[in-house]
């Protein structure tokens, strides 16, 4: 259990825990008293709590919708933060990006079941590689008020941030960036099906 006491460990650990965290899910329970894994996509998602919560409080799904984006980005940024400020190698800070996305994607706290990840991964992203991130969410807003297709628009805003990467930081390490892209596109393969069978629906 010596491993426990390594600083490197407590960290991917730490980014683990934290970023498993389904804020969503905590938020829909409390203030709506629904369950968002049981209905819609079941993911726990900003998406999903705007689309199940709307179901039955309108007023208040927009609102938990921001709160749960807000949370799941800022629980991926602060564990980056915390590794910049511990002055970790950037090496530990990207492991610790991949696991606070992988954490959210598959929550210790949901028997490894979790949410899409774009928020938490942007989070991340937004520290590691700022102007890049900056490009995909411009795209992100461009495709998502024209398309009005969440998981397209994501996918659209993850696509400009590793071709920026690549193009802005041509001697970065891209292997975590591709990763964390992978898992991101791996959580929205559901999203693909109903989209190519017209089932895929719009956020109103």
């Amino acid at each position: 259990m010596e491993f426990l006491f390594n600083h490197n460990v407590q960290f991917y650990l730490l980014a683990y825990l934290l970023g498993g965290i389904p804020f969503g899910l905590i938020l829909a329970k409390v203030f709506a008293g629904v369950n968002i894994t049981a209905s819609g996509s079941g993911s726990i998602g900003a998406t999903n709590v705007l689309r199940v919560v709307k179901e039955t409080n309108p007023s208040l799904a927009k609102k938990l919708g921001i709160a749960t984006l807000a949370l799941d980005a800022l629980k991926g940024i602060l564990v980056v933060l915390a590794a910049k400020y511990f002055e970790m190698s950037e090496s530990v800070q990207w492991m610790v990006a991949v696991l606070a996305v992988m954490g959210h994607c598959f929550s210790p706290y949901l028997w490894f079941e979790g949410g899409k990840g774009v928020a938490t991964g942007m989070g991340v992203m937004a520290v590691m590689l700022p102007i890049p991130t900056a490009i995909a969410l411009v795209v992100w807003g461009v495709a998502a008020k024209t398309i009005r297709i969440s998981s397209l628009s994501s996918m659209l805003g993850l696509a400009a941030l590793v071709i920026a990467s690549f193009i802005l930081k041509p001697d970065l390490f891209h292997a975590p960036v591709v990763f964390i892209a992978f898992i991101l596109f791996y959580k929205h393969i559901p999203n693909f099906v109903r989209l190519f069978q017209g089932e895929e629906k719009q956020v109103a």
